[in-house]
């Protein structure tokens, strides 16, 4: 009898063990090389108020983006070289709020905040109010390399910025004139920070952020953004933040958000994503909607997060009228702005 119980005991056993093989087996098979997904911000974004030659812009700059991440992924590379080149590109662009697009605060000027994180031990760096530095991204991410520290602000962050021999440029490297109007409007509409809105954005929202899953399974995310026009008293949102704009941990997701940035940071948005995975038991897409669709709107929050987990899984949710997307992995391409595609 005792005898009989063993012999079950271990053929049981040896079954688990055989599924468990094959459950891996297909989930290695079904997990694509490689996942880069992308945002450009997120507000009031509806055909009625973009022109065909705007929404082919912002749609090209989404490829491009994509483009330049993909590229390093395709060839092998981490996820976090892939996630700080596309926020560097993006940055550069100056369609959106980051880098050189970067919207004005109250006083004129152009404050810059960015945070990375790498999945595999999360490390993390993230810079806030600078103003002279070409590309945040690469300095938060200096910071996480070469620094005790996780996040720098103004101008500490400089001076270990031109240490560290990262390219600077004039405040006068940021400026656009369709920002500038927009200080401009928001100033003669009676000086409160909030929603501008203009043909193409709502520019409250604005920011752009990158996550990727590379070859060898790692996770990454990035984020970057000029903050809210007319914003004041050297204010930081949830970009720089990191669990609030900004998470990435291979045991979960990778996550970036773009929204009313003191909603993400009192709820702790991107890290809540992760942890309703990896406590909860939840999907990515489960958890990106029970935070975005669910907790933000009850707690009066609007905006958006891309994110991908360590299956490939892309989540790109957000309860604002639209959101500047897209994602890219192997023989598959796409970008969107509307909340109907």
């Amino acid at each position: 009898m005792l005898r009989g119980l063993l012999w079950l005991v271990v053929v049981i056993f040896a079954m688990r063990c055989t599924s468990n093989n094959s459950t891996k087996q297909q989930t290695d098979k079904v997990r694509p090389d490689y996942v880069l997904v992308i945002h450009g911000g997120a507000g009031t974004l509806s055909r009625q108020k973009m022109s065909a030659e705007q929404e082919a812009r912002y749609r090209a700059a989404l490829d491009s983006a994509l483009q330049v991440g993909e590229a390093i992924l395709a060839s092998g590379g981490t996820a976090l070289d892939a996630v700080t080149e596309t926020v560097a590109w993006l940055e550069d662009c100056p369609l959106f709020n980051a880098g050189r697009g970067a919207v004005f605060t109250h006083e004129g000027r152009n404050e810059l905040d960015a945070s990375i994180m790498d999945g595999r031990d999360q490390r993390a760096g993230a810079v806030g109010g600078v103003t002279i530095v070409k590309n945040p991204i690469r300095l938060a991410r200096t910071v996480m390399e070469k620094s005790p520290h996780v996040f720098l602000v103004g101008p500490g962050a400089e001076r270990f910025a031109l240490e560290n021999g990262l390219d600077t440029v004039s405040p006068s490297w940021f400026f656009t004139q369709e920002r500038w109007e927009a200080l401009q409007r928001v100033l003669k509409n009676g000086g409160e920070m909030g929603r501008v809105s203009s043909d193409q954005a709502d520019y409250l929202f604005s920011t752009v952020g990158a996550v990727a899953l590379d070859r060898q399974g790692n996770l990454a995310a990035a984020t970057s953004t000029g903050g809210m026009t007319n914003k004041r008293w050297n204010r930081l949102g949830d970009s720089p933040v990191i669990g609030a704009g900004t998470y990435a941990s291979n045991d979960g997701c990778a996550v970036s958000c773009t929204g009313h940035g003191e909603y993400f940071i009192r709820y702790a948005v991107a890290h809540d994503v992760w942890a309703r995975m990896v406590y909860g038991g939840a999907s990515l897409q489960e958890a990106a909607r029970e935070v975005v669709m669910k907790k933000l709107v009850e707690k009066g929050g609007e905006g958006g997060l891309i994110a991908v987990d360590k299956s490939g899984t892309i989540a790109m949710s957000f309860n604002s009228e639209g959101m500047y997307r897209g994602y890219a992995r192997p023989g598959e391409r796409k970008v969107a702005i509307f909340a109907d595609e």
